[in-house]
């Protein structure tokens, strides 16, 4: 079953685990479960998703539950209306505060400008040796992109030298490895932790908030930020 977080006569947010895609898509052949297919069977009722989430992001995914409301909610998003907030384990010790300003590139080559503002939370070192370190450093970040470019956070911290723990396509290889090897744990480290908006019906102000998944949450506690 997955964990409704709000719903109400035109919207459902639910709280995505990691690794489950949001719809059927060409790049995922290799799985036949679906975010949408899985509410609409729990549910009963058509659902329409309103925004993305990778694959491997885990955290707060809202769908609207008729055509009228997915075409206000997914425009709210395109007018950068919509407030988002995420959680990420990096590595490294981020500064305390900062903007990634950097243009990313679409598959056609076009380029789209994104950019993205962040927070450290917390930071840890844990003694296992990286590299030519003796110790591995981690930190803690709320990001809150403007813009929602493909794999944008991921391909913005990768930018600034401290890519998300887990993430094979931009992160570091040798840190997967790492976590693998000592933990046994392959999830990217990156949720969609709250999402706000002005309710497409009646114009309140909607904050919805996703607990972190029990992957995450197990990584705080090896980090003793839990």
């Amino acid at each position: 079953m997955l964990d409704i977080l709000y719903r109400d006569d035109v919207l459902i947010a639910i709280n995505k685990p990691h690794g489950l895609m949001v719809h059927r898509s060409k790049i995922a052949d290799d799985t036949d479960v679906f975010a949408l297919q899985l509410l609409r069977d729990q549910i009963g009722q058509t659902v329409y998703p309103v925004h993305r989430l990778d694959r491997k992001t885990g955290g707060a995914l809202l769908f609207a539950l008729n055509k009228e409301t997915e075409k206000t909610m997914q425009q709210q998003f395109m007018n950068k209306e919509v407030t988002k907030k995420y959680l990420a384990i990096v590595r490294g010790y981020t500064e305390p505060q900062g903007e990634i300003d950097y243009p990313l590139r679409k598959e056609n080559g076009t380029l789209q400008d994104a950019f993205t503002a962040y927070t450290t939370l917390k930071q840890a070192e844990l003694p296992i040796a990286f590299g030519k370190f003796e110790t591995s450093r981690y930190s803690l970040i709320e990001a809150m992109p403007t813009t929602g470019r493909m794999h944008q956070l991921r391909k913005h911290f990768k930018h600034i030298f401290h890519p998300i723990i887990g993430d094979r396509t931009h992160g570091c290889n040798k840190q997967n490895k790492l976590w693998w090897e000592q933990w046994q744990m392959d999830t990217m480290l990156l949720h969609a932790s709250e999402l706000t908006f002005s309710h497409p019906a009646s114009r309140e102000n909607i904050s919805i908030t996703a607990p972190l998944r029990p992957e995450f949450e197990h990584v705080m506690r090896l980090l003793s930020w839990l």
